[in-house]
């Protein structure tokens, strides 16, 4: 429901050429009011001339887009090109500009409340992502300090001093101008700060030293994905080098850990590693998924004096000892979100695996089972792990071998968890040809009887539909959830993949000329 005041500030900015006239006589109060209706309208203009002219101390935008009084709907989702575009452009116009009639005010912009979702309701339809604003912001702070020095000497500019809070997405493509940005950052009226950092595509050395510049004392949340070689020797070295005092959130790649390789000497490297995260004292987040840790889990998180609400392990080859450890720790009565998936919880580890859930299921909210061989005969054993769960509110389990009457008994259950709002389901084992084997690959994921599936869906929906449970979403997305930033730089990642395959073949071809 949209305020009198909302409606009002509406029809000022609908029309942009009045609303940037009258901007010099409206109250300090009602430039926030006015940014939500010229965003929701995507008026870019008239935010341009909203942020060149902010008047208050601090722009935060995931409150000036989220739940207001006048409007109560949240558009923070919405990462609409035209309208961030225009944000920062006057963000770096705000600094030039010395003939606005309000004071510099402005000490803090905080950028980080911008989600980036799959399906953007802005009639542009064209997002300016996390990556994007990365790339633009950086130059934008490149192109003040180029106009600062062409410009003559005017206090009015240099004595400002605004803090740019943003979480900060770096890849090859865009390395060498954020790290450009940061290394001017004392000299540039708009200082970055980076509150969480995403780094992909990146040597070694470019990953060091960019993680140096962006002042790790204050980082909070540190992902290093992909397309980066980090194994744990060299995890050890940044540890050793690097503090992160604040950080909440870390995000390993893919084989970071692998005990396979593991000689004599690589043990005291993962309990230095332990002991390094365990100085993390507000680290709640941990995902380390592909790694393979089998038998030493403990050791890697018995050090960690904070217990763990996040923690990701799938496909980390955990074996009985492991999930014995998770289960008692203390950790299990602090989870929220729980990645168990490439594990087969029902078969190898059964008690364990329950016990784990029910120490959990107090605070569980996110729950993933991924290709876990979950068959109908373990369905009743997960449904009496699953009703205790009563804060459960996501639940996936994609790629398990279930009938679609086993599917029908738990959506029966999953219409009784209060708080359950999003579930992933497998395509029943009985749309698939009777030939194929689980895990099924992604050349036969689609191979199945669509018009028995869909005949299936509906009988689903019907359950959740007759429970009154109309607020629970069920999908079956084949290849995986949306991901924002493999949808930004997919096609970066795949060229950066190819060439890594095109090094490695010729390094082999050299090795073997050198053999002969």
């Amino acid at each position: 429901m949209k305020s009198l005041r909302f409606i009002s500030a509406e029809a000022l900015v609908s029309n942009a050429q009045l609303a940037r006239k009258s901007l010099s006589s409206v109250a300090h109060n009602l430039f926030p009011l006015l940014f939500k209706a010229s965003y929701l309208l995507e008026q870019g203009e008239v935010i341009h001339d909203l942020v060149e002219n902010w008047p208050l101390a601090d722009f935060n935008i995931g409150k000036l887009l989220g739940t207001t009084v006048d409007y109560q709907e949240d558009i923070s989702s919405r990462a609409c090109c035209v309208c961030l575009e225009s944000c920062l452009v006057g963000l770096r116009d705000y600094v030039l500009n010395c003939s606005s009639p309000y004071s510099k005010r402005l000490k803090v912009v905080d950028l980080t409340g911008i989600k980036d979702v799959e399906v953007q309701l802005c009639k542009c339809k064209k997002t300016l992502g996390r990556w994007a604003r990365t790339e633009l912001l950086s130059k934008l702070c490149f192109e003040l300090l180029v106009e600062m020095q062409r410009l003559q000497f005017n206090p009015c500019i240099f004595d400002i001093a605004i803090d740019i809070l943003i979480d900060l997405f770096v890849t090859e493509r865009n390395y060498e101008l954020v790290v450009q940005a940061l290394l001017m950052r004392c000299h540039c009226p708009l200082k970055i700060r980076c509150v969480a950092f995403r780094a992909d595509s990146l040597t070694l050395r470019k990953l060091f030293y960019i993680i140096k510049l962006t002042d790790p004392s204050s980082l909070r949340k540190l992902e290093v994905v992909h397309n980066i070689r980090l194994e744990m020797e060299h995890l050890e070295v940044l540890f050793n080098n690097i503090h992160f005092p604040l950080l909440t959130s870390l995000t390993l790649p893919a084989r970071a850990f692998n005990v396979q390789r593991f000689a004599a000497e690589d043990e005291p490297i993962l309990m230095t590693i332990g002991e390094k995260m365990s100085q993390m004292t507000q680290l709640t987040e941990l995902s380390l998924a592909f790694s393979t840790l089998t038998g030493k889990i403990r050791k890697l998180l018995s050090p960690l004096k904070t217990p763990l609400k996040l923690l990701d392990v799938s496909n980390c080859a955990l074996n009985h000892a492991d999930m014995a450890y998770l289960a008692n720790s203390l950790h299990s009565n602090h989870l929220e979100v729980l990645d168990l998936s490439g594990h087969n919880v029902a078969d190898l580890y059964p008690s364990t695996f329950f016990k784990l859930l029910s120490h959990c299921s107090h605070t569980l909210k996110i729950l993933i089972l991924e290709e876990c061989n979950i068959q109908d005969i373990h369905v009743n054993m997960l449904i009496l792990g699953l009703i205790p769960c009563q804060k459960l509110q996501e639940f996936k389990f994609l790629g398990n071998p279930v009938s679609s009457r086993a599917l029908k008994c738990l959506f029966n259950v999953f219409s009784d968890l209060p708080k359950l709002k999003y579930i992933e389901f497998p395509v029943p084992r009985d749309c698939y040809p009777d030939n194929v084997t689980y895990p099924i690959d992604d050349a036969d994921l689609s191979k199945f009887d669509h018009q028995k599936y869909e005949s299936v869906s509906e009988e689903l929906n019907n359950i959740l539909l007759h429970a009154n449970r109309e607020d629970i979403k069920a999908s079956t997305p084949l290849f995986g959830g949306y991901d924002a930033a493999i949808q930004e730089t997919g096609n970066e990642l795949g060229a950066y993949l190819l060439k890594s395959f095109k090094d490695t073949l010729e390094n082999f071809n050299k090795a073997l000329q050198e053999m002969n």
